[in-house]
């Protein structure tokens, strides 16, 4: 994709005006009492039409809720240009935008109900790849609201997105050590679910941040945030360290990029030592 970018570059500029005039269109219908819902990849839905977004849809609180495929590392062979790892940080600044990851086919279909009757913009994001399907069928979705799918009292683990199914991985490696994880599904990122997080963690004293994201401006941001103003505790984070991603496959890229099991518990170990 990056070679039809450079050969073919009219056509990422038709692409960027229909993302835009999606936008504008989508604040418009809300004016008449509809609620639109965008979609199309998470790197068009949100770096190539920022301003977009944040003058007619976040300035005025647009009852607008863009829906964000392909996000992150996952798109894998599409490459870099594809590859946004800089979205949630993107929408989590803009005031009044809910922020939504979802980590398997079940909650993306219950989050995009819920978001239907939220009253406001909203950034639901997902991913490209077949994933586990593992939460229930049935479940209701409630915004700004942490699931805690395992209990434990050494290490608070704080997923998102396709991280809480490596997440829940690590867990079962980290029960053979010995070390008893707690396993918090974090689906929404902003509002962040502040009383899940501190109470895990007055429990087990550490924490570790599981996103396909960059580390600046993801879910691991927003805990240290958190954590710097109302309970200092150590904190690591599994994700992307300041870099770009690459053509590959899911699978290959999250393990050179340090986002796979085997690095949620390395992680780990290092919050458990740092106590």
């Amino acid at each position: 994709m990056d070679a039809f970018q450079k050969n073919y570059p009219e056509r990422f500029v038709q692409v960027g005006i229909a993302e835009a005039n999606m936008m504008g269109i989508a604040a418009g219908m809300t004016i008449g009492g509809k609620i639109p819902f965008t979609g199309t990849f998470a790197n068009f839905s949100t770096g190539r039409v920022y301003d977009q977004i944040r003058q007619s849809i976040a300035y005025s609180g647009k009852n607008v809720k863009i829906c964000a495929s392909h996000a992150g590392l996952t798109l894998g062979e599409d490459g870099a240009t594809h590859q946004i790892l800089e979205d949630i940080g993107l929408m989590k600044m803009l005031p009044g935008m809910i922020v939504i990851n979802p980590c398997d086919y079940n909650q993306t279909k219950a989050a995009t109900l819920a978001i239907a009757k939220h009253k406001g913009p909203v950034y639901l994001r997902f991913g490209r790849p077949a994933v586990p399907n593992f939460t229930p069928a049935d479940q209701q979705f409630e915004i700004g609201k942490a699931i805690v799918l395992k209990e434990g009292k050494d290490v608070s683990l704080f997923a998102t997105g396709h991280l809480v199914w490596k997440a829940i991985e690590a867990c079962g490696e980290l029960e053979k050590k010995g070390i008893s994880a707690e396993l918090i599904n974090i689906h929404t990122i902003k509002p962040l679910d502040n009383d899940a997080v501190l109470k895990s963690i007055r429990k087990t004293r550490c924490a570790v941040s599981c996103e396909e994201h960059q580390r600046n401006g993801g879910l691991g941001d927003s805990i240290a945030q958190l954590l710097s103003g109302q309970l200092p505790a150590p904190l690591e984070m599994v994700a992307v360290n300041d870099s770009f991603g690459e053509s590959g496959t899911p699978d290959q890229l999250m393990t050179k990029y340090g986002l796979d099991s085997v690095n949620i518990v390395e992680a780990a170990l290092k919050a458990i030592n740092r106590k």
